[in-house]
């Protein structure tokens, strides 16, 4: 095929357009597919330098730039895809004007979204230790906590890769000038000739193979590294198949292995602490029933304070760093969980964990799931069915996240948010600080207190979130610069510290249990395929006449809502498949840890099993003091992969088949011997 170009330009980009001519109606596709190939290997050169000494220590590293290569040809099948199919239609002399102006704007505009999602890789690395996944386009839904997070702490990066986004695309758009400029039509029959072999051509770079499914980010997870395995890829493709799977999550399961109904429950049933329960509810299979180990005249109330990102990375009897003189000093004064994990990495994770005792799965939380909106178990559900006055106080906006959905569905009577503050001392991105966060939490408890109505409050910080904004004059700064996670957690230790020390002095402290946890570390990394390390939080239990304890038991955040009930006096059904920890706090425990598209999990003895998407189980040992897994080479035991798979299996079953709630007339109760104190009141 000719082309006559009429062009005064002689310069690079017409000499560079002239290369292309050949392929006729076809250059500005090639020449796209060519731009999307060079700014993603640009790009992977560019991370893999800044984090060379991880991928060097991977047997990856020799092969990296192949195997991200064929990953590139994916992502330039894609963008090129929907101007070919309509190439027939369109790249003909009737509409030449028209094809010609729609390929150079979907060139460029395709050019800037590559740029743009590779640009803001770095920072979302730093952040998560991963390219950009689902939770790269999950939080677009909260554009306020957005941009006030990345113009309070990622200003400098957000102007200069937008800007750099900006000119390289306009650049882009000076070299596809010359294709704007061209008057002769090529022939029609030769387009629609070799249309069928380009679309073959195509078609064959995004499959990327001849097996029975199609290239998946899995494919590529060749190492123990989630960030090394996540650089092969590249971030736009990341971002689409994350886009791609969420209609698929109800199933998103199914990539471990499959397993019966029937199977995964005897499984998940024959834990220690379930083996002698009685399952007698077909439409609930995991209810059953628990009887208390504190017999009580009267329950306790509860308070459940869930402090964001809170890991025991800043928690020096936990190993890490001095930042919690507070909470250290309460250690003493209540149960202290000396080897407590969260189940996630999200702070939706820790709400579905601790509020409902219900387990992580691969797809996205189910606070945020439609089929869990209403009727789905929940402490608050279970209490407010027995007369408790139950509400969420939150310091931001209750809607991020899905939450004043989920817990005005789900038995919270009360949700209390950003907008209910008047005149609150400090407020940032994230909504009030902490000090105002506990101050309205003592008011309540304080009145409700007064009135002899028993409550359940779920109260949850926000002030150790980045850009970590919080009140002048509180803390002595860890770091020079205020805004530092560092400095934010020794305020969210201020605030907290604070709000106890009137709580104890109050009323309501006698007869009020309160649960201080984390919802997650701040930040998940490392090149462990699983970061085991940064899933460990502190978590606390004490008030009421609890006397002080260390448990030293691996536990989970999901065994918490088993061992509050028993320790407020309470007994009936429940679906909640945790420990009760009053009843064995030094038998053997275990964990489980859900991370991007990995499920973990850790026994007593520290053995790790890690399904994978379509791969094998891997096996390993975690060393506490090292903080990492070593993997063996054979396959995981049978028995450990068997009971992961269940754990893993068994939440999205019990969602999809909405099989996790309390029958309508027949709630969790007082023991009977119990029952007139809450009736007289």
């Amino acid at each position: 095929m000719s082309l006559t170009f009429r062009s005064r330009n002689e310069g690079f980009a017409f000499r560079l357009y002239t290369s292309l001519r050949w392929s006729g109606a076809y250059a500005p596709l090639l020449a796209l597919f060519l731009m999307v190939l060079l700014v993603s290997g640009v790009s992977r050169t560019l991370l893999v330098a800044w984090q060379l000494e991880r991928v060097a220590a991977t047997e990856v590293w020799p092969t990296i730039f192949l195997h991200g290569l064929r990953v590139d040809a994916i992502l330039a099948g894609l963008v090129v895809a929907v101007p070919l199919l309509l190439a027939p239609l369109l790249a003909h002399r009737y509409s030449w004007l028209f094809w010609k102006r729609f390929t150079v704007v979907w060139a460029v505009a395709m050019v800037f979204m590559v740029l743009f999602i590779e640009l803001a890789t770095p920072t979302f690395i730093a952040q998560y230790d991963v390219r950009p996944n689902r939770l790269f386009i999950e939080y677009l839904k909260y554009p306020r906590e957005v941009l006030a997070t990345l113009w309070n702490g990622f200003r400098i990066p957000t102007l200069l890769g937008s800007l750099l986004a900006i000119i390289l695309a306009w650049l882009a758009s000076r070299l596809l000038h010359p294709w704007q400029e061209e008057t002769r039509v090529p022939r029609y029959r030769n387009t629609l000739v070799v249309w069928p072999v380009v679309v073959l051509a195509v078609f064959m770079a995004i499959r990327s193979t001849t097996d029975h499914r199609p290239a998946n980010p899995a494919m590529f997870a060749l190492t123990s590294d989630a960030l090394v395995n996540s650089l092969i890829l590249n971030s736009p493709w990341s971002v689409a198949f994350a886009i791609y799977n969420l209609k698929h999550e109800a199933d998103a399961d199914e990539g471990y292995g499959t397993m019966a109904a029937a199977d995964v429950l005897d499984e998940v049933r024959s834990s220690p602490w379930l083996a002698s329960a009685n399952f007698t509810s077909e439409q609930y299979p995991t209810l059953h029933y628990q009887s208390p180990s504190v017999a009580r005249a009267k329950p306790l109330n509860l308070v459940i304070i869930l402090e964001e990102s809170l890991g025991a990375t800043f928690v020096e009897s936990l190993g890490g760093r001095p930042m919690t003189p507070n909470l250290e000093a309460l250690r003493e004064q209540g149960w202290w969980f000396e080897n407590l994990y969260a189940t996630g990495t999200r702070s939706v994770r820790g709400i579905e964990a601790v509020v409902a005792g219900y387990l992580p799965s691969p797809a996205r939380s189910v606070v945020k799931l439609s089929l869990s909106q209403t009727g789905f178990f929940t402490l608050g559900r279970l209490l407010s069915d027995q007369g408790y006055d139950t509400g969420f106080i939150y310091g931001g906006e209750a809607h991020f996240d899905n939450m004043r959905s989920f817990f005005s569905g789900n038995g919270f009577g009360h949700i209390v948010d950003q907008y209910d503050f008047q005149d609150p001392i400090f407020a940032g991105s994230w909504g009030v600080s902490d000090e105002d966060l506990f101050e309205r939490t003592h008011q309540e408890l304080t009145r409700l207190d007064a009135d002899g109505q028993p409550f359940f409050r779920l109260v949850f910080s926000s002030s150790n979130h980045s850009p970590y904004e919080f009140p002048d004059g509180r803390v002595t700064l860890v770091d020079d610069e205020k805004n530092t996670v560092n400095n934010a957690v020794r305020y969210a230790d201020h605030a907290l510290g604070k709000f106890i020390r009137e709580a104890r002095s109050s009323d309501y402290w006698d007869n009020t249990l309160f649960l201080i946890v984390a919802d997650h570390d701040s930040r998940v990394y490392g090149d462990d395929l699983v970061p085991v390390k940064n899933f460990r939080i502190p978590g606390l239990i004490m008030g009421a006449d609890l006397e002080p304890r260390r448990v030293q038991t691996l536990a989970s955040q999901v065994d918490l809502g088993p061992t509050l009930l028993s320790l407020m006096g309470i007994a009936g059904e429940h679906p909640m498949i945790g420990r009760d920890l009053t009843r064995d706090a030094e038998g053997p425990g275990r964990a489980m840890m859900q991370f991007n598209d990995y499920y973990a999990w850790m026994d007593e003895d520290f053995k790790v099993t890690v399904l994978r998407p379509n791969q094998q189980p891997l096996y390993g040992a975690y060393d506490p003091a090292l903080g990492r897994t070593t993997y063996d080479d054979a396959p995981a035991p049978q028995a450990s992969a068997r009971k992961a798979l269940a754990h893993a299996l068994l939440p999205l079953w019990l969602y999809r088949e909405q099989r996790y709630g309390l029958p309508a007339q027949k709630t969790l109760s007082l023991a009977p011997s119990l029952a007139p104190s809450l009736t007289n009141r």
